[in-house]
Order: structure tokens, then C-alpha cells, then sequence
């Protein structure tokens, strides 16, 4: 690997998706790292922090469990940023978190990871703690009761918690601005395809929608799960989408859960502490959904069958499918007994894009010259918000690590993106009932109902 200086005062650089994770942080370190911010120009369909980007959310979780050598350096230095960086710190909200299981092979996987990641030399030794009995839970989640809890083993991280993941992109948002950055929105900032010098493969600006062309000496494509309709990866990601539901509480609810940790159940999803403003989010666990289209993306020479994302900011009547009001029901029914008749609010999909080995796909495109791809965040990256940026810059300078530029090369066939880590296989919105949207809108005038039913069924 060579490594060029780059010329900071001259070098323009242009973020497609810049109002995402990815993309938002690659601005951030571009400017803390000495780049002229008039030369960074930002594109996206909405301002930052974008409302179709999947760290557009209410919170996310923070964990450094992590099994592989990557994933540990990427956590240390992602909670070195959370609890270091003014720009962060804020938003990082250190509850820990609990990952438990009642049934065997769930516990038997946790006591398998906790010996992996805890081993003795480890960096993450010491981080993380094994919860045993029902006392040790209560202790750390005294609104639970033993009934509730009856069977619960796993691991508590103490250093794992909850981001306030909008507030953060808004936060580098307004680093940014202050800055003088550049920023585009709307049909000045949404993509459509790379412009190239005479040879077609040098890559030397964008054109957007409205027609509007970016010059600029590099161009990073960092739009989350829209990234392979806008461009042929060549297969190596699927975009998926899970979900996500809300819950107004009481300040008397708020005061019963303020502080609990985030607890997960791969059985069942996860919830996190009530925020600000009194408000607690639920999410179920699945593989995911599809929503395959056949879709031409730039570069590619025939339309292809393609996850292509709907956008729940163009389309904020669509709702979710039965099957995930089921399942969301199942985990208030775990987690939030109590609450199972509680209507919930701002049910969502919210949409990632996944590879098949789940390492991040951040490489220069082998058939154009200075475009980038940030991509494959498998829906595990938002807590890397303070860090993915900075390897970015180095892949810009052509100085990123080896052990990193092995693991995010262009790799086409390398594997099953629709199953991906996760087990089984995403299923598609198509083969789903109750997924209300244009083409298919219901006669109810509150699709709550529907979830109230089968809550009762």
C-alpha cells in the first residue's frame, strides 16, 4: 500500500447521502483533518440529519461485544469517540446493556461469546459481566418482575447503552455549517449519476436530478441502503428493513423505567430507556425485509432484480406488515407487560443494507477511478458515527490500514447477501399482508386497530 499526501487546500470532495452516518462523518474528519470545508460539498434528498437515513432514528444501541479483530478496534474507538469528543459526548448515554435468553441454545450462544470477547489479554476484558441469577437482573432492571424474568441468563456490558442518534448527526451537522461546508437538498442533492473526464473511467463530479453537476477530485457514495440502486455494486448488498415502534409514557411510567439498560432478547427484539420526552422504543427481531424491484442502477448494463428501499419520509402513510405487528405485540407482551394495551405510535421500517461476510464495503469502485463506495453497514454501524469517518480519509489518501482494505475490497459472489449473518433469510414486503401503502391503501382509518386485535387475538 503507498501512501500519497493529499493537497488539503485543493482537494474537492463531494458526499453523496452526506446527511447519513457514513457520509456525515466523512465531512467531520475531512474538516478536522485540515481539508479547506469550502471544498466539501454535501448532497442528499433531505437536509442533515436526513429523514431517509437509517441514523435518522430516535436511538440506537451501543455495545462493544464483538467478536472479530475489526469489530473490537472499531468499538474502542468508536467509545473513545462517545466519551471523548465534545461532539458526542452528549449523546451517549451509558444505561449499558443487557443480553439475555431463557431458552438453551440462546444462553449456551452467550456463554460462548462472553468466553470469546472476556478472555484474559482481551482488550474488551473486564468490560463485560455474566448475569446469573434473578437477583442480579432485578438489580439492574428493578421495574422487571421475577415472573417476567423467570429463566433469564446473559451477559451485562457495562460500557453498552443507548446514542441519541439524530441528535448526534444534527450535532455534526452543525460543526459543518459553522465551518462553511457545502450543502445541497432536495433535487440539488439527490444523485443521479457520476460525471467522468473524456476516458469514462475518471471519475470527476456528480449530477444530480435537477441537473445541477458537482465538480470535484473525489466523490463518496454514502447513501446507506439506497447505495445499490443508485450504483451496480454488483450484488454485494442487500437492502433490508426492520422495525420499529414507539411509545408515549407518563411521567410516572418515565420515572419506573429512566435508566434501565437497553435489553435484548434475539427471540424477541429490544427496548431501550424512556428519553426526553418521555417516549420508549420497541423493536422486534427478524432477518429482515426485502422489496425486490427490477431496477437499472448506474453502471449496470440491464435492469436487474434489486432491494429497492421506500423511503418512509415520501411515503409517511405506509405501515407495517401484520406479521410485524405481531411480533412487535410479542415483545411488549416480554419486555413491557404492563403496557400490552398502550397504543403504539410512529410504527416504521427503517432500512439498512447488509453484505454477505458483514464487513462494511468501503473501497474505490474498480471501473472508475476516485469514486468511492461507504456502504454495507449491515444495520450494526450508527454506534461508529465518531470513527467510521476517519478511515474513510485514509481510504481519500490511499493510506487506509491493509487489514482494513482486505476486509472492505470489492468482493462480488463472496457469499448469500439476503441471508447475510443473520441465520435465515429476509422475506420479501411483497409476501406480506397488511403492508398499507399507494398501491395498496386500506379503508381503516387507524391501522392501530388492526394491531389491537391481534394483541387480544
Amino acid at each position: 500500500m503507498t501512501v500519497d499526501t493529499p493537497a488539503y487546500k485543493s482537494t474537492k470532495i463531494v458526499i453523496v447521502g452526506g446527511g447519513g452516518t457514513f457520509g456525515s462523518s466523512t465531512a467531520y474528519h475531512l474538516v478536522k483533518q485540515g481539508y479547506t470545508p469550502s471544498n466539501i460539498t454535501l448532497l442528499d434528498v433531505y437536509p442533515l440529519p436526513s429523514a431517509q437515513s437509517a441514523g435518522n432514528d430516535l436511538n440506537k444501541i451501543f455495545g462493544v461485544m464483538s467478536r472479530t479483530d475489526i469489530d473490537k478496534q472499531l468499538s474502542l474507538e468508536s467509545l473513545k469517540g462517545w466519551t471523548e469528543d465534545e461532539t458526542f459526548k452528549p449523546f451517549y448515554h451509558n444505561t449499558g446493556e443487557l443480553d439475555i435468553s431463557r431458552s438453551e441454545r440462546g444462553i449456551a450462544n452467550l456463554r460462548e461469546i462472553l468466553a470469546e470477547i472476556d478472555a484474559p489479554g482481551s482488550e474488551l476484558e473486564g468490560y463485560m459481566k455474566w448475569v446469573e441469577t434473578e437477583d442480579e437482573i432485578l438489580a439492574l432492571v428493578p421495574t422487571f418482575t421475577r415472573d417476567q424474568i423467570k429463566g433469564w441468563k446473559g451477559i451485562f456490558d457495562t460500557k453498552g447503552g443507548w446514542l441519541s442518534a439524530a441528535r448526534a448527526i444534527n450535532s455534526i451537522g452543525e460543526y459543518l455549517k459553522a465551518k462553511g461546508v457545502n450543502f445541497a437538498w432536495g433535487g440539488a442533492g439527490t444523485f443521479k449519476q457520476p460525471v467522468f473526464d473524456d476516458d469514462k473511467t475518471t471519475c470527476i463530479g456528480v449530477e444530480t436530478t435537477d441537473g445541477t453537476v458537482y465538480k470535484a477530485d473525489k466523490v463518496v457514495l454514502a447513501a446507506g441502503a439506497w447505495a445499490p440502486t443508485l450504483v451496480d455494486l454488483e450484488g454485494q448488498c442487500c437492502s433490508k428493513a426492520w422495525v420499529y415502534a414507539h411509545m408515549q409514557l407518563t411521567p410516572e411510567e418515565v420515572a419506573q423505567y429512566k435508566g434501565i439498560p437497553v435489553v435484548y432478547d434475539d427471540e424477541f427484539g429490544f427496548i431501550f430507556e424512556p428519553n426526553e420526552n418521555g417516549v420508549i422504543k420497541i423493536c422486534d427481531e427478524f432477518p429482515g425485509f426485502t422489496r425486490f424491484k427490477e431496477h437499472q442502477p448506474f453502471g449496470a448494463s440491464s435492469p436487474q432484480r434489486i432491494s429497492v428501499p421506500r423511503s418512509h419520509a415520501k411515503h409517511p402513510t405506509d405501515t407495517i406488515p401484520e406479521a410485524s405487528d405481531r411480533t412487535i405485540a410479542k415483545a411488549v407482551a416480554e419486555f413491557l407487560p404492563q403496557f400490552k394495551d398502550k397504543k403504539l405510535i410512529n410504527q416504521a421500517l427503517c432500512w439498512v443494507t447488509d453484505t454477505a461476510d458483514r464487513n462494511l464495503l468501503i473501497c474505490e469502485h474498480p471501473r472508475w477511478q476516485n469514486f468511492i463506495i461507504a456502504s454495507g453497514d449491515c444495520g450494526q454501524s450508527f454506534k461508529l458515527l465518531p470513527n467510521i469517518g476517519i478511515h474513510i480519509v485514509e481510504l481519500l489518501e490511499n493510506r487506509l490500514p491493509d487489514h482494513l482494505e482486505k476486509a472492505w475490497k470489492w468482493r462480488p459472489g463472496t457469499g448469500d447477501t439476503l441471508s447475510s449473518f443473520r441465520g435465515d433469510p429476509a422475506t420479501d414486503l411483497a409476501d406480506h399482508k397488511g403492508w398499507l401503502h399507494d398501491d395498496e391503501r386500506s379503508t381503516l382509518n387507524d391501522f392501530a386497530d388492526i394491531r389491537r386485535s391481534l394483541v387480544t387475538a
